[in-house]
Order: structure tokens, then sequence, then C-alpha cells
């Protein structure tokens, strides 16, 4: 289920929200009636950043591992072989 809540329930209902929290639940907090932000706790927030951070850094080890053209090469192969199907 989703939790929103507006923003003065951080204050006022702290332990509430802290519970939720706790139970691994993410509390998308208002204002005005707009989304303003989300509130999660800290194991659930380094999880998500340790797999942002191996998605970069596989991305980064097939980057190296892929060859590199500069763009007159490109260009010089593609007047080459313009009938060329690759």
């Amino acid at each position: 289920m989703i939790n929103i809540r507006p923003i003065s329930d951080l204050r006022n209902k702290f332990t509430e929200i802290e519970e939720l929290v706790k139970e691994g639940e993410l509390v998308y907090l208002t204002k005005n009636g707009y989304g303003t932000m989300v509130v999660m706790s800290i194991e659930e927030y380094a999880s998500l950043t340790e797999r942002i951070d191996a998605k970069l850094a596989e991305t980064e080890r097939i980057a190296e591992a892929t060859p590199r053209y500069s763009h007159e090469e490109v260009f010089e192969k593609t007047r080459k072989y313009p009938d060329e199907k690759k």
C-alpha cells in the first residue's frame, strides 16, 4: 500500500511514520497537495544506492571493453561503404 501523508505528519505523527519506514515502507510526503519528498530507512537507501553503483560499474566495464571511433573514422567508413549492411 502506498503511504501518502501531508508533510505536517512528519512533525505531528513522527513515531507512526518511523514505524512504517522501519517496516520497509516508503512514505511519500505532500505539501499543499503536491508531492515534495520520500522518507525511507537508511537500509533501504543504502540498498538502492548500492544497486545503482553496481550498475554504473558494470556499464563502465562494458564501455572500456568497447572499441571507440572518432567521428572522422565513423564518417569515413560511412562514405566508403554506403550500401553495405552491417
